[in-house]
Formats: C-alpha cells, structure tokens, sequence
C-alpha cells in the first residue's frame, strides 16, 4: 500500500512538474522574434542619424510582425548608447544604430568600455561622403586658391569640427597635412552651430555632411569647394573632388546595424535578410538620394571588415598627426 501510494505520488509529482515547465519550454523555442526590439541611437533625434533609423524600424515593424522601437541615447560620441546595448542579453531584442564614430572610439576615447569585437555586425546601410564647404566671402573658388589663402595666413583661419577624433576634424587635419597649411581648430556641439557661425562670417572652414551643408550651399550661404568622395556626386555634380584638385584624400562615414558579439547566427541573417530589404525600400533610397548619402547593404561579414579598416585607418591617421591612441 506504502509503495503505491508513494509511487503514485512520483508519477503525480512527475506529471505536475512537466506541466509547469511546458510553458517555459514553449517560450524558449517561440521562433524569433516573439516581442519588441529596440534600435538604440547615440545621437539626438532630428540629427543625420535619425532618418535611416526611423525608415529601417518601420521597415522591420512589417517584416518581422514585432514592434520595433527607436531609442536615442545621446552622449560620448555613441558610446553611451553601445554600452547600453552591449548591457542587455545577446538575443536580438537590443540592436545598435551602429556608426563609423564606434570603432574610432576604441582607437582615441579614452576609458572607452569596449573593444570592436564586442559588436556584431549585421550590414551597412548608409556610406556618406563630406564637403570640404568655406565662408561666402573668402576670396577662394578652389582648393588651390583655398590653400595659397591660408599659406600666407597660417593659424590665422580657423575650421569647425565637433569633437577631437571625430571623421571631419581628422579629414580636416589630414587636409593639412597632405596641403601644408595651418589653421585652428573650434568644437562645436554639432554640425548646425558650426555652419550658423559660418553663415553669420565667423567660422572660415569645415568638413561637413552634405545633408546638412547643401542646403546652405544652395542658398548660396556657403561655398563647397571640394567632395571628399572617389568621384563627383549627382547631388553637385558641378563641385570637384579632393583627388581631381590634386589633394590624395578620399573618406567617408557610415551607419550601420550592428548586435552584441555572441548574437545567434540565425538570428544575425535573419537580421541581416530583412535590413537589406529595408535599405532596398523605395522610401528608404528616396531618403538617400535627397540627402545625398548612398544606401548600401552589405552581408555581416563584409560589414565586419569595414568596421575594421575603419579602426585601423583611425589609428594609422592618429599616428600621423600625433594623436595618441589606446
């Protein structure tokens, strides 16, 4: 009788614990994904960053049947908003507004809290070439012309940038490098207030983004010199590039969608599938083209070598003009 009723017991017990693990076991195999992603934004809504992340999250809200919700985290040139992803689970529901800023940063900011191999890449989606845009009434139409002004001023002119080792302070120090002038280096907090103070005749250069600058350049606000671009743009086809003008510099910036390293292979094409379609979209690419950034899509592993080069090239460039690096 003892042995029954124990042995029933078991079978009782048994078949509880099979019925309350069920749901757990269920939620662990739900396909992915099963509820909201966030993609994290280390730079202010309304800025260059904004637009292709709204586009690409409403792209993937359709695709994937999931919310997918934009989050800005601004601060530290992005590293804020890594280490916030870099904080949560590796499983898909955290993704980064990734930028090429990210693995400059490992080379220059100091105390940075992660390395490039902490991220993984999911694809480009955005490559954006600079303007190299001047003050209305400097006397300049070309580089050359820029650059035999600023030879017999040297120190005297001063160019914007916003932040020490951001991509248009380093071109724009590069461009003194390769050009043999000197000017003097002013942070701003953003683009827009460096090219209000060039627009208002205090500001004589900067390096900027041509979302930003073509708008003034059409204005007739500013002047654009030079692309920092392999070839000339269709969004000013008539500006020349850095390289037609005799100047060896050709750079660019990026944004991508990146993960946590360790994010599910499954997961990461999955990702990647459906992110390419979003950079495909006629929405997104009509955004592109208004701004005058190119929409590309690359496969993970092509966006890892990206991220690398960018490193890299950082660190060599820092070498050059006495920067130390990490």
């Amino acid at each position: 009788m003892t042995g029954r009723f124990f042995a029933r017991l078991a079978a009782a017990c048994s078949l509880t614990a099979a019925l309350l693990a069920a749901p757990v076991v269920a939620e662990a195999q739900q396909a992915y994904p099963s509820r909201t992603i966030r993609l994290v934004v280390g730079f202010p809504a309304g800025g260059p960053t904004d637009g292709p992340a709204r586009i690409i999250a409403d792209k993937l809200r359709t695709s994937l049947g999931q919310p997918v919700v934009v989050e800005n985290k601004p601060g530290a040139g992005g590293a804020i908003a890594v280490a916030d992803v870099l904080s949560q689970p590796r499983d898909g529901y955290s993704l980064l507004l990734c930028t090429y800023i990210d693995p400059i940063n490992t080379v220059l900011l100091k105390n940075v809290s992660y390395k490039i191999e902490d991220l993984q890449p999911i694809s480009q989606v955005t490559k954006a070439y600079y303007g190299l845009a001047v003050d209305k009434a400097l006397p300049v139409n070309s580089v050359a012309e820029f650059v035999a002004y600023a030879k017999e001023r040297p120190g005297k002119l001063n160019y914007g940038h916003v932040g020490v080792g951001s991509a248009p302070e380093l071109i724009a120090r590069e461009f003194e490098l390769l050009t043999g002038i000197k000017m003097t280096g002013v942070p701003f907090r953003g683009t827009g207030p460096a090219l209000q103070e060039m627009v208002a005749g205090r500001l004589d250069f900067l390096v900027g983004p041509l979302v930003v600058t073509m708008p003034l350049v059409e204005a007739k606000q500013i002047k654009l010199l030079a692309m920092t671009s392999p070839e000339r743009l269709a969004i000013a086809p008539d500006v020349p590039t850095l390289t037609e003008q005799g100047v060896k510099l050709v750079s660019y910036g990026w944004l991508g969608v990146c993960g946590g390293s360790g994010l599910p292979t499954d997961v990461v094409a999955l990702l990647n599938r459906h992110v390419r379609e979003a950079v495909a979209s006629p929405e997104y690419q009509a955004l592109m083209k208004q701004t005058g950034v190119l929409g590309v899509a690359t496969g993970p592993e092509e966006f890892g070598k990206v991220i690398a080069e960018t490193a890299a090239e950082a660190r060599t460039l820092a070498t050059k003009l006495g920067i130390p690096t990490n």
